[in-house]
């Protein structure tokens, strides 16, 4: 018998996950013989259902909510010797894992894929014993993303990450970092390391233009002594592509890094804080396997 687990965060999205919740669960009644439906309570309650789906051996989980919930369903199952297929309703700011597998950022739309839509592997991340799905940040816009509010996310979105750090970039000075892996060896100052899994980052689908979702890398940019006005001129190549050729941007691809500093620098891991370095990064090939539109490449 087949079955799928729907995991709503009822906060998200101005409660869009209520609103939405019949639908979805009718919807994957088309594909599935058994849908079971949680709704999440506080932090953490996503990753206890999807890794009791895992264990009960359902064949998909299915995440409804922000990238923070996403990255807690992500967190149940990766673990898991079973590992049921991923599907995402994106209700979030950002939403940057669903614009690299073109999953609509409209709930409905999203949800009517979930009827039929193929399913494709996905590389996850792991720094040290926690997984991220998209970006791991460290330096300025680590600090910077701490300082964006709730209202800001909600009526700018994407741009309130930037606003905030171009304000970074204007007030601090570099910090000493030191990057080591097979493929590139950096001991010097950066504004900010930034590895990315996807194309999309803080909601530029074109930041990580030549990275997909299953290429097996991460994608890392190192940002060094730029300025407030580099950073302006940086902009257009962070919206249309381009950035790993700019200026002061250091480019590399690798399986396995690791990040130290003698500062205390702090991480950011989707859009959270996770501490600081020093740290382990991995890629995890294909380790998920997600719904996505066949039109996603």
């Amino acid at each position: 018998m087949s079955q799928a687990m729907l995991i709503i965060n009822p906060s998200s999205g101005k409660e869009l996950g209520k609103k939405h919740a019949t639908l979805a669960e009718e919807t994957l009644a088309t594909r599935f013989e058994t849908v079971d439906v949680r709704f999440t309570e506080k932090e953490h309650d996503a990753t206890e259902f999807a890794r009791h789906a895992a264990q009960s051996n359902y064949d998909a989980v299915i995440a409804m909510g922000g990238d923070g919930t996403v990255n807690e369903v992500i967190t149940g199952i990766a673990e898991q010797p079973h590992r049921p297929t991923l599907g995402i309703v994106p209700l979030g700011t950002v939403n940057d894992l669903s614009r690299a597998l073109h999953i609509p950022t409209d709930p409905e739309e999203a949800i009517q894929i979930l009827a039929d839509a193929p399913a494709r592997p996905l590389d996850i991340g792991k720094y040290d014993d926690h997984y991220f799905m998209n970006v791991i940040a460290v330096g300025l816009i680590a600090e910077a993303v701490e300082e964006v509010s709730v209202e800001q996310k909600t009526s700018l979105g994407s741009v309130a990450y930037f606003i905030e750090g171009l304000k970074a970039f204007k007030d601090h000075s570099p910090y000493p970092i030191e990057i080591d892996s097979a493929e590139k060896q950096f001991d010097g100052e950066a504004h900010l390391l930034i590895i990315a899994l996807t194309n999309s980052v803080g909601g530029f689908e074109s930041f990580a233009e030549d990275a997909k979702v299953d290429d097996g890398l991460l994608h890392g940019f190192i940002i060094t002594k730029l300025g407030f006005f580099d950073a302006l001129q940086a902009l257009p190549k962070l919206i249309t592509g381009g950035l790993s050729k700019a200026d002061q941007i250091e480019h590399f691809t690798t399986t396995r890094v690791e990040i130290r500093s003698k500062e205390e620098l702090p991480i950011n891991a989707d859009g959270d804080t996770a501490g600081h370095v020093p740290v382990t990064v991995e890629v995890l090939p294909q380790h998920l396997t997600v719904f996505s539109p066949s039109s996603a490449e």
